[in-house]
């Protein structure tokens, strides 16, 4: 699963390098304005970096009228009854679910993060990060919830780097991947099925990463 991301204070200009890149120089002038200054707003701060736990808003990457943009999201959607929220989604199956088909197949997103946390058995905290320090681009998707819009993030089985800890991760793709994940409606459940390369592993209860 996920259940708590950070970011950090260069998160913000490396999501607006992104959206530039998928807009083309031409139009980089006009996508300055995109409303990204949300990130850290209601978080835990903690020194340079911060945690976004579920029901607080992130900038979340999408595509509207037809342009990249970014736009401060809450994650979660309220679940059927009232009872919590629905956060995560394992890409093997969402597209069989009903509360969540409409939006994977039509309104794909991206959630940049520094990196993001599992605990294992018991109870120990890891995070996960990229070997080369660069923003990890999470695949979700977004809808409309009562009067604000919402997103949820995809999980997938955990690889080598994740393993050890817990047997679920985000669904992560590589920033060449994130234009046609957003983009190409045809190719969508092809990405669900991805599996997400190694990342870097830090523990409270170990000094050094293994992967």
């Amino acid at each position: 699963m996920c259940g708590r991301f950070y970011a950090d204070a260069g998160l913000e200009r490396e999501i607006r390098e992104l959206v530039r890149s998928l807009e083309g120089e031409r139009n980089a002038s006009a996508q300055e304005s995109t409303r990204s200054g949300s990130l850290g707003k209601g978080a835990e701060s903690e020194g340079e970096k911060w945690d976004v736990l579920p029901s607080q808003e992130a900038p979340v990457l999408c595509r509207k009228s037809h342009r990249f943009l970014t736009e401060p999201m809450a994650w979660g959607f309220p679940a059927l009854g009232g009872g919590g929220l629905l956060i995560n989604a394992r890409a093997e199956s969402v597209l069989e679910k009903k509360t969540f088909r409409e939006s994977v197949l039509y309104r794909r997103c991206v959630i940049p993060a520094r990196g993001f946390y599992e605990w294992n058995s018991q109870k120990e905290k890891s995070w996960f990060f990229r070997e080369d320090g660069q923003a990890l681009c999470l695949a979700g998707f977004y809808d409309l919830q009562g009067d604000r819009e919402r997103f949820v993030i995809l999980t997938t089985a955990a690889n080598a780097s994740v393993a050890p800890v817990h047997s679920r991760m985000p669904l992560i793709l590589e920033k060449s991947q994130v234009s046609d994940w957003i983009l190409d409606d045809k190719a969508a459940e092809a990405f669900l099925q991805l599996g997400p390369g190694q990342l870097r592993r830090q523990s409270e209860y170990q000094q050094l990463s293994l992967w």
